[in-house]
């Protein structure tokens, strides 16, 4: 185990909404040095979904570590305020991802989650985008498919 607890930074974005997505995630020991991140692409979701996954992949990086406490720290005011039960889980697509989110939560001996400005999760976001602009990089662009 690296940390007894660590701060988890999420972040999730999807292009065009549902639309290719990526995650980003920053792992931090309780003097804010970095232990890990996450950079990659989830294919097509939404926005949403892209959030819910990304915490999803810092909860589990987190239980494989070995870690006892855990601080969540989100932009994503929805998700927030559906993992902490203030909000219900209206789209059932959304359902799966907070119950199995719900669950790892649980696997700790402290959980907490909060939301943040988007300004204090400008290195998730920047993890997230990376991974989509990568993707858009693999892609063919308009001219070589209109030569197919």
């Amino acid at each position: 185990m690296l940390a007894k607890k660590v701060i988890i930074n999420v972040d999730g974005a999807s292009r065009g909404n549902p639309g290719p997505a990526a995650i980003g995630v920053t792992l931090k020991d309780e003097k804010a040095q970095l232990i890990s991140s996450i950079s990659e692409s989830i294919g097509h979701t939404t926005n949403n979904q892209a959030e819910y996954k990304a915490l999803i992949a810092g909860l589990k990086y987190s239980i494989k570590l070995g870690v006892h406490e855990v601080e969540v720290r989100s932009d994503s005011e929805l998700i927030v305020r559906q993992m902490l039960g203030i909000y219900r889980v209206k789209k059932e697509e959304l359902k799966p991802l907070q119950e199995e989110a719900r669950k790892l939560a649980g696997s700790f001996a402290s959980f907490k989650i909060v939301s943040i400005p988007r300004e204090e999760n400008k290195e998730a976001d920047k993890l997230a985008n990376l991974a989509l602009d990568s993707l858009n990089h693999c892609l063919p662009n308009k001219s070589e498919i209109e030569k197919n």
